[in-house]
């Protein structure tokens, strides 16, 4: 089996699990975005996921990411940031990224604009919150209550454009308990911002999950590419 076959049968299993998830779940297939998530993967893999009809791709590391997008600017391809993002290194992804999905804090936000003013091109961003209790170390994401300072920033920014919200659930918890209070919050988010409609929510283990409640955007990596190759 080739490279090709191996990507292809993983989309194409992943793609049937999203169309049972959503047909289960009422909803249409088509609205969910699928953004395949190639971090550590070459950028052999992105042409050939691209060939399959890929339309988003996710990298969670920068210069990594920045590296790969130049390498395949041919493609037509949207660029998805999804890593935990460091304040000193926001402006540089910026600059080539289409959608930061990881943005948690408005130190985040100036500096993403600043990127975004140098190819003079909107950002599309989602504002990531936490599904994680308040004391957990190494918790990650805006509490649910700084959500609409966030936003504001963002509305303020002029280079940024506001979609909505990310989130992860935490591994100890069943993912449809944490997808539901995600559900909630957007439900309220969305109320005070229509046009941030979009929820991005569920990985590889728990996609389903989160269709069934009412994700717009998941992010797969391993059930379609396989075992992420040891790079250090």
């Amino acid at each position: 089996m080739t490279r090709r076959d191996e990507i292809a049968a993983g989309l194409d299993d992943v793609r049937r699990r999203i169309a049972d998830a959503a047909t289960v779940s009422g909803r249409d297939p088509d609205d969910v975005t699928l953004v395949v998530v190639t971090k550590f993967f070459p950028a052999s893999d992105v042409r050939l996921l691209a060939e399959l009809g890929v339309t988003d791709v996710g990298e969670n590391r920068h210069p990594e990411a920045g590296d790969k997008v130049a390498e395949c600017g041919d493609l037509g391809l949207r660029w998805h940031f999804i890593g935990g993002l460091q304040s000193n290194k926001a402006a540089a992804v910026g600059s080539y990224a289409d959608v930061v999905e990881s943005v948690d804090r408005v130190k985040l936000v100036n500096a993403l604009n600043r990127g975004a003013h140098e190819r003079s091109r909107e950002v599309d961003v989602l504002l990531q919150v936490s599904l994680d209790p308040p004391d957990r170390e190494g918790r990650s994401g805006a509490d649910a209550a700084d959500l609409a300072s966030l936003a504001a920033a963002v509305d303020e920014s002029g280079m940024l454009r506001l979609r909505g919200l990310m989130a992860v659930a935490p591994l100890e918890e069943d993912p449809h308990d944490a997808f539901g209070r995600l559900a909630e919050v957007g439900a309220s988010f969305v109320h005070e911002h229509p046009d941030a409609g979009w929820l991005s929510a569920g990985m590889s283990s728990d996609f389903e999950a989160a269709i069934a409640a009412g994700a717009t955007h998941v992010r797969v990596g391993s059930a379609i590419l396989g075992a992420r190759p040891e790079i250090k």
